[in-house]
């Protein structure tokens, strides 16, 4: 065998299908932060993972009997045969804390994914400009780590905001790439800081003045935008306060954590129709609602006063994975099931609107 095919046979790796395995083995722990963690994952045999910077998996963690949490990937697709998710401890939050607590080299995890469409062609050059806080970093991070990965031109104004400079995620790796790739320039922008921090950037919330500073040319670039909901909706109104086209504005909120509270918007709302009525039932707690054509069983279960576990409320989490004892539903749902749960009778209860009566376990 030449010394070409003995290369050809080691780099030849089957792709990773969760269908097959949907069981990852963690390889590595790493701290970033004081509260934040990325955990390395493989899968049992050598495969290739698929995937695209700026999507997410699905895990499934043993709190409170079972519990889905969604993570962003924040390793380079470049580099497939890991997945990598950076997880920041909440304080009461179940699933950040198991990981923190828990996951550590040698332990298997279920998963699905990956899945979501916040990602962006690392291949062209068009200039972009990322805006991201706390934890909202890591699919900006897979994104960038991708295109310095694929040495492909690029044109990339990366701003992170955080609490403080220790809260500042992947700060070192981040400075490293921009020292190593002149056409990535950086902005850390912090709330606080102290004289004991030494710290040397922006100070304060990010506002219109800074960001002129920060990226000069914003207008011309691609918006991509990730943080906590009140983040988002600040750097919009900022960026429409300075004329900026927000047809080049994207966002993803980071936070998939799972919700029970009953007061979240409900997008799948009945519609204001007559005619036919279909019945759900919940069998374990003995509810039963009449619905219209076209409400989904989320909304039937909430019109019941049950609070299901939810998270996206798009069909692309997997949170509100339920069974379908009977009857016949429409799904249409973003990736958040595989078609072997299908087959097993499962559905996502925010994205499922009845097409008979049905019976579904909660």
């Amino acid at each position: 065998m030449s010394d070409d095919d003995k290369y050809t046979e080691v780099t030849r790796v089957p792709l990773w299908d969760g269908e097959v395995d949907d069981t990852l083995v963690c390889r590595h722990v790493r701290q970033e932060t004081h509260d934040v963690k990325t955990f390395v994952f493989g899968a049992r045999e050598p495969r290739a993972f698929k995937f695209y910077p700026g999507q997410y998996m699905t895990f499934e963690l043993p709190v409170a009997g079972m519990t889905t949490r969604s993570y962003t990937i924040s390793a380079s697709a470049a580099r497939p045969y890991r997945i990598e998710i950076t997880c920041k401890r909440v304080a009461g939050g179940p699933g950040s804390n198991w990981l923190h607590d828990n996951m550590l080299p040698g332990r298997e995890i279920r998963v699905s994914g990956p899945t979501g469409d916040f990602t962006t062609d690392a291949t062209t050059p068009r200039k972009r400009l990322f805006i991201s806080a706390g934890s909202g970093i890591t699919p900006m991070m897979s994104m960038t780590r991708t295109a310095c990965d694929l040495g492909a031109p690029f044109d990339l104004h990366f701003v992170h905001a955080a609490r403080s400079p220790q809260d500042l995620i992947f700060r070192r790796e981040l400075e490293l790439l921009a020292a190593q790739n002149a056409s990535l320039k950086l902005a850390f922008s912090v709330t606080t800081s102290h004289a004991s921090d030494a710290w040397t950037g922006y100070t304060g919330r990010l506002d219109l003045a800074r960001l002129e500073m920060m990226s000069p040319d914003f207008r011309d670039r691609l918006v991509m935008c990730c943080g906590p909901a009140p983040f988002m909706a600040g750097v919009r109104a900022m960026l429409e306060q300075a004329g900026f086209d927000m047809d080049q504005y994207y966002e993803e909120s980071f936070d998939f954590g799972t919700s029970t509270e009953g007061t979240i918007e409900d997008h799948t709302a009945a519609p204001e129709v007559t005619g036919q009525t279909f019945r759900v039932s919940f069998p374990k707690s003995g509810h039963v609602v009449d619905v219209h054509p076209g409400m989904t069983v989320l909304s039937a279960a909430r019109e019941a006063g049950l609070l299901p576990m939810v998270s996206c409320q798009r069909g692309i989490c997997g949170t509100c994975k339920s069974v379908l004892v009977s009857g016949e539903v429409e799904m249409n749902h973003g990736g958040g099931i595989r078609k072997r749960e299908i087959d097993q009778g499962k559905i996502l209860i925010c994205c499922s609107t009845p097409l008979s009566d049905v019976e579904v376990e909660l």
